[in-house]
């Protein structure tokens, strides 16, 4: 779909770059727009930890569209009620939190994909560009988009992941590793050697499954023997307060 860039995307992806991009938690459009702008071949709208509205996501997703960057939305939990709205949107992908069993990742592609294949309610607006699109053709362009990108970030998880990723429709999977780590009891504790092994076991297995690999989260070097499909290096709060002290730190020399 032209509206959100997941052909940009994934072409990206297919030449055999990693796709980086960022995390927005702001509701000002303008750090979308801006981060597309810079280059970001995604942004990650955060509905499940920042204080985002549809409104403010619908905001975000629009501000992409002139830019080339496509936007992906983490929604708060995986509830049918709460993607319906915002896949109506029209995002390059959405992100699944906390899916740790078979059945949590059937019901997340359901509720992803018109039926027959789904469940999803049919409310048509911003992907046939208002009309502009023949409603056939959106729907044969819905069998695979936006992507769906399940999150891994529970021990249970892990356990359950080798039938996990053969749940047909899953596009990405996507490392929680700060989740992951407090389900494993040594919570943030990123270098820790239990918590890399299982993620280095979930990043292998996925790409032997076929599917994309993602995260949010740096730096790269520590993810980059991971052969990573695309990861959100930043934020905009982080950013922001890294250009703030390197200001602070700059005025301390006069």
């Amino acid at each position: 779909m032209d509206i959100n860039h997941l052909e940009r995307f994934k072409a990206t992806v297919a030449s055999g770059k990693t796709a980086i991009g960022a995390v927005v938690s702001m509701d000002d459009l303008a750090v979308s727009e801006c981060a597309g702008d810079c280059g970001m071949d995604f942004v990650w709208i955060d509905a499940e930890h920042a204080p985002h509205t549809l409104s403010t996501i619908k905001g975000h997703v629009t501000a992409c569209r002139g830019t080339g960057c496509a936007p992906f939305v983490r929604v708060a939990k995986n509830d049918v009620g709460i993607l319906k709205p915002v896949l109506d949107l029209a995002p390059a992908a959405v992100i699944i939190p906390m899916v740790n069993s078979v059945e949590e990742a059937e019901y997340a592609v359901a509720a992803c994909r018109y039926p027959k294949t789904g469940v999803r309610g049919a409310g048509v607006r911003r992907a046939t560009k208002y009309g502009a699109t023949d409603i056939f053709e959106y729907l044969k362009t819905s069998e695979s988009e936006p992507l769906v990108i399940i999150q891994i970030e529970h021990i249970d998880a892990v356990k359950n992941l080798d039938a996990i990723l053969k749940v047909p429709g899953i596009d990405s999977i996507c490392v929680g590793p700060c989740d992951l780590s407090g389900s494993m009891g040594i919570l943030c504790q990123m270098d820790h050697p239990e918590l890399n092994k299982v993620v280095d076991e979930v990043c292998a297995k996925t790409k032997k499954a076929g599917l994309m690999l993602g995260t949010a989260g740096g730096p790269y070097a520590a993810w980059k023997h991971r052969n990573l499909d695309w990861i959100a290096l930043g934020s905009d709060w982080g950013a922001m307060a890294q250009g703030f002290r390197a200001m602070l730190k700059e005025g301390e020399r006069f």
